[in-house]
């Protein structure tokens, strides 16, 4: 999630609906949760630069490859807070990237053998799909997507050969050829799109068991989309598995079945949603988020990152670690 005056009024309009939703009717601690404690800073980033962490994605060592939306990069951090710029995307003529206006970077996916997918989102013919070799050099754009879109979200389905992004303004999930080509409308419906108040709705992504998963921002949802019978993976109906989620960004599986960790951006909240939809709070502002926009888990290490979007004073975007426990649900 990106910041931009008219984006963050339209956010703190629905969050402030959704939060009187949730005094209403708050769920309580279930004993079988898995816990998350010991959250500290591992590395904090140049706002002034544009390193506003925007999407992460796990190298096997536990180092976390990020985005860094602004400022067009892609940066590994390593286990000791360590930083290192992987690649800077294109430099673009007159950007105009919806609801922010410029060019950012969104999400972020890898491939077994180290090669990274990146999404640029610029309102120009440049938006799309990116690949970065295993050993760096230029990016190479491998798709392109609609330059009124908002490609956000990014997960690669190695066996298929097949990249899945969720746009944020056009309500669609796409569907990309790992190894470039023209992307397909995968699943589209009312259920991804944006709202009038706020026109920001599919954002987050995952593939888990059998199908994607996808957040809604604007709607405050968690969506899984399951792969259709036979071997066309088309999108089955949508179902909503969790709703409440005030300005959900990123999101990321636990490995409890289907418990999540989501980055709740604007209200600077980590949430838990079980399989059932209930949710409660596990890390907050104390524990150092500002805008947290994306999520990873990597055996028992919680990753968020924080852009700092909207803060006013002192913005802080870091990457946070934390420990989480091997309860079952």
């Amino acid at each position: 999630m990106a910041r931009s005056p008219r984006l963050a009024a339209a956010l703190a309009a629905g969050a402030a609906l959704t939060a009187l939703t949730l005094l209403a009717a708050g769920p309580a601690a279930a004993a079988g949760d898995p816990k998350v404690t010991d959250p500290h800073v591992l590395a904090h980033f140049d706002f002034a630069g544009g390193q506003t962490p925007e999407n992460i994605a796990l190298e096997p060592d536990g180092s976390a490859d990020l985005t860094f939306a602004f400022a067009h990069q892609v940066a590994r951090v390593d286990r000791h807070g360590g930083t290192r710029i992987l690649a800077t995307l294109p430099t673009v003529q007159d950007p105009q990237a919806p609801n922010v206006g410029g060019a950012i970077v969104s999400g972020i996916a890898r491939a077994q053998d180290g090669t990274l997918y990146v999404n640029y989102v610029t309102g120009t013919p440049e938006t799309g799909v990116w690949r970065i070799a295993p050993d760096g050099g230029a990016p190479e754009q491998i798709a392109q997507l609609p330059a009124d879109g908002f490609p956000n979200g990014l997960a690669l389905d190695e066996e298929c050969g097949t990249l899945y992004t969720a746009d944020s303004t056009l309500g669609t999930v796409w569907s990309v050829p790992a190894d470039g080509g023209e992307p397909t409308a995968w699943a589209t419906g009312t259920a991804l799109d944006g709202t009038p108040e706020l026109p920001f709705g599919a954002n987050g992504l995952k593939l888990h068991d059998g199908a994607v998963w996808v957040s809604n921002t604007a709607r405050g949802t968690l969506l899984r989309i399951p792969f259709g019978p036979g071997d066309d993976r088309t999108a089955g109906p949508v179902e909503t598995r969790a709703t409440g989620l005030t300005t959900i960004d990123d999101f990321a599986f636990t490995g409890h079945g289907d418990t999540v960790l989501a980055a709740l951006n604007l209200i600077d909240e980590l949430a838990l949603v079980r399989p059932d939809g209930s949710h409660k709070t596990v890390l907050t502002k104390a524990d150092g988020l500002q805008n947290p926009t994306s999520v990873a888990v990597h055996a028992k290490t919680v990753y968020v990152n924080s852009a700092a979007f909207y803060v006013q004073r002192d913005p802080d975007p870091n990457l946070l670690l934390a420990r989480i426990s091997k309860n079952k649900d």
